[in-house]
């Protein structure tokens, strides 16, 4: 037996996949009838994070966030039986991830953060990426059962807050994306193309290609041996932001970046040094 506790898109959907591979499982929710809706593949619906715990070997959390996390467990902790594993699929701080990994083990507990980068779908089919850290004998303990969970499952190291901060730094890449995105799309439709253009550019022009190399640049410090001189990156941004009025986010608060180390005359430098004052 087994409890999960958060039956949002990502639990309800984790729930109907183990359910499918016959898994008995335990589930609770704050929100009563998103859990209801789980006993229709078989799930017992609980009414206290502790009786969902009751009996389980292995705890699972999707919850909201770090309150959440803290304030379901603790509701839970009268129900865990002796040597029940915990393991919180959350996105959380690295800080908070740290001192819930202590803070259970002081309580008898092992707890491992195994954040992912998942929709529901990915859920529901067993694809995308779970990242897991913590003690390494936690992680072989429970790596066979959370390898049916997930497209991939990745052991980033002993370090319990690791998975946490991955986690946040690719969430953060997708927003930013998000954002770059939008200024594309806004670019392309003042020179009259459309959405599936940019689709198409995406398919013999891949920018994620070269973002490893273009990582090693960043970090270099490199600014004096210039592959695209901060004046020229200046002057297509100039080109872009002039094509069209409407709102290019991302865009318009690189080029303020740009502006401010071209004025301390870095224009001849490469243009990664508008990451300067990020790195070390």
């Amino acid at each position: 037996m087994i409890a999960f506790l958060g039956m949002g898109l990502l639990g309800s959907n984790f729930v109907r996949n183990l359910r499918e591979r016959g898994i008995a499982v335990q589930v609770y929710n704050r929100t009563k009838a998103k859990a209801e809706a789980l006993s229709a593949v078989g799930a017992t619906v609980c009414e206290t994070p502790a009786d969902a715990v009751r009996g389980a070997f292995r705890v699972h959390l999707t919850l909201s966030d770090d309150a959440a996390v803290d304030a379901v467990l603790d509701a839970a902790a009268p129900g865990l039986a002796p040597g029940a594993i915990i393991v919180d699929h959350t996105t959380t701080s690295a800080n908070g991830a740290a001192a819930r990994v202590a803070r259970w083990a002081e309580r008898g507990f092992s707890y491992l953060h195994a954040p992912v980068f998942m929709g529901p779908r990915n859920a529901r089919y067993a694809t995308g990426t779970m990242l897991a850290a913590g003690d390494r004998a936690l992680f072989d303990q429970v790596e066979a059962e959370l390898t049916p969970m997930t497209g991939e499952l990745v052991y980033v190291g002993a370090r319990p807050d690791k998975a946490a901060a991955l986690k946040l730094l690719g969430n953060q890449m997708i927003i930013t994306l998000t954002a770059m995105l939008g200024d594309s799309v806004a670019l392309a439709d003042a020179h009259d193309l459309s959405p599936d253009d940019v689709r198409e550019l995406l398919g013999w022009f891949n920018p994620g290609n070269s973002l490893r190399d273009r990582l090693s640049r960043v970090v270099s410090t490199d600014y004096d041996q210039p592959s695209w001189e901060l004046s020229m990156a200046r002057k297509d941004a100039r080109l872009m932001r002039e094509a069209t009025a409407k709102p290019m986010r991302l865009l318009d608060a690189v080029i303020a970046r740009m502006d401010k180390m071209l004025e301390a005359g870095h224009g001849a430098r490469d243009y990664t040094i508008i990451a300067q004052d990020q790195i070390g």
